[in-house]
Order: structure tokens, then sequence, then C-alpha cells
């Protein structure tokens, strides 16, 4: 009875956040472990139907570099980064497409389907989701001190959003999956980053929350505990003193454009932990690191 008893009290607190965010819409960036154990794979498709039946609008996002990365080597094809960005020729760019709008896409959207869901897998190529351009990165050259360009091949950027199909199919109960592929104005097809993809949706669609799942508990002070909030005026202070570093410093410049383009609040959690989404947006507590303009909205919550 007593086991009875905590289950009816987990429900219980759920519901102020079921209440609170019925009807909104929730971007998740899907990656890192997550998306490789077996039974963290199910349980995130699991999560997902469940927002989508008590009245959410989740929309996913998903990366998939150690897949592209397998699939290259049986190839033969050589993986080179650069500034922890794929370099990205036209033959790399072929087992990119094919890998998250095919095999990545396609397993995530089976997944949900096979526990009830129903999802629809897009790129951004699919009802001009969006477009991308030439992501443009420079270094400094050590020896005259001044900024040079790097070609990285066909690694993008969003350059435009119409988040229509993706109203379109949130308004008749779909869940839409999305990969990380868009064309330029120039008629190529570009790899661009989950979270940057996650994080301009995000704004188009003026979500409520951008989460990103990562394989570590969140953002760190530099005596490695959590830090369980952050306002929006933190971040630039937190990178110069080196808080923030390395690849987290690319996904809080996402979670702060975001929030610049409308999004309430963005999350930074850890995917290994089991149901971390629905910890996030159902419990008191939450888990991870919230980010937000708590100027303009209020304290956490």
């Amino acid at each position: 009875m007593q086991e009875l008893i905590k289950k009816a009290e987990v429900l219980t607190e759920a519901l102020p956040w079921i209440k609170r965010f019925y009807g909104k819409t929730i971007v998740i960036k899907y990656g890192g472990n997550a998306m490789v154990d077996e039974r963290l794979k199910e349980g995130f498709a699991r999560d997902i139907i469940l927002m989508k039946y008590i009245g959410l609008n989740p929309v996913v996002v998903h990366g998939g570099g150690p897949q592209i990365g397998q699939v290259l080597m049986a190839m033969g094809i050589e993986s080179r980064f650069e500034q922890g960005m794929r370099v990205t020729d036209a033959a790399t760019m072929n087992v990119v497409e094919m890998v998250l709008g095919g095999t990545v896409n396609k397993e995530i959207v089976a997944n949900i389907n096979r526990h009830g869901g129903r999802a629809v897998g897009l790129t951004g190529k699919d009802g001009g989701l969006f477009t991308a351009r030439k992501l443009a990165m420079t270094k400094v050259n050590p020896e005259t001190l001044t900024p040079e360009i790097i070609d990285i091949g066909m690694v993008g950027e969003v350059d435009q959003v119409d988040p229509q199909i993706i109203e379109t199919l949130e308004n008749n109960n779909f869940i839409p999956v999305i990969a990380p592929v868009g064309m330029g104005a120039d008629g190529l097809t570009y790899n661009i980053n989950a979270d940057l993809v996650a994080g301009r949706l995000a704004g188009a669609l003026k979500a409520d929350k951008l989460i990103l799942l990562t394989d570590v508990e969140g953002v760190k002070d530099r005596q490695g505990n959590l830090i369980s909030t952050i306002d929006i005026r933190q971040i630039a202070d937190l990178i110069k003193d080196g808080t923030i570093s390395g690849g987290m410093i690319p996904k809080l410049t996402c979670c702060l454009n975001a929030i610049n383009e409308g999004v309430v609040k963005t999350h930074i959690i850890d995917g290994r932990l089991a149901h971390a989404c629905l910890l996030e947006i159902f419990t008191d507590k939450g888990v991870g690191t919230a980010v937000a303009d708590y100027e303009k909205n209020g304290a956490p919550s």
C-alpha cells in the first residue's frame, strides 16, 4: 500500500507542472549516451509519448556523430575534426545525410511509434523547415596572430526557419523528429550541429522550454559542483573566468540565442539519467542546469 501511495504522491507533484505546460511546445535535443544505451532509448521513447498524451507538444532534434563515425570507418573514409566540427567533404556529406536523415532518424521514429506514439521524421529539407548557409570558421595563425578562414567543407548553420510544417504536425497530434541536415540557397546540402538546430527551431516556435540532453550532469562550477540555475547575464563572466569551457560554451551560446529569440527557459541535463526529461519538466526540483532571463521571467520554476 505504501508503494501505491508513493506513486500517487508522484502524480500529485506532477499535476501543477502538467497544468503549467499543457499545450506548450518543448524542444528536446536528443543525443549522447541516451541514443546508444538500449534501456535509455526505450525510456526516452516512452517519455516523449507520455508528454504528448498529457497535452504537451514535444519536438525532437537528434544528433548522430558516433553513428556517422562508425559508417565512415566501415567505408574507409577518414574522419577529421576542426574545433570539434567534422570536416565534411562531398563523400562524407553523403554518409552524414544517409545516417542522420535515414538510419538514425527512422530508428527514433520507429521506436516512438512502436510504443504507441505518432512520430514523423523530417530533415530541414522537408516542407522548407529550415535553410542553411555555409559555416564560416576562423582560427588565429600562431605566427602572425591574425585570424584565418578554415574551410571545413559542407558544414553549415541555420539561415532561415519556417516552422509551419512542425505546427501542422503538432496540431494533428504528430511528434516531429528532426535530423540536422539542411539545404542552402546554393543547392548544396549541409551538416549542421544539432544543438544549433534545436536552438533556432525553439526560437522560431517560441517554445516554452529547450532541453539539451548531454553526457554530463549539467554546468559545474570550478570546484566541480553542479550549478542549478544560470541567469543569461552571468554567461559571459562564467566563460571569461574559465568556469564554462570547451564543449559547454556552444551549448550555453545555444541557450542564450534561444532565449533571445523568445524561448522562456533552457536546460542542460544529463541524458544518462533515466527519465531525465520527465524529472526536469514534472518535478519541483528538476535536474541539471536551467538557463533563463530571470530578470524578465522571474525566479526559477
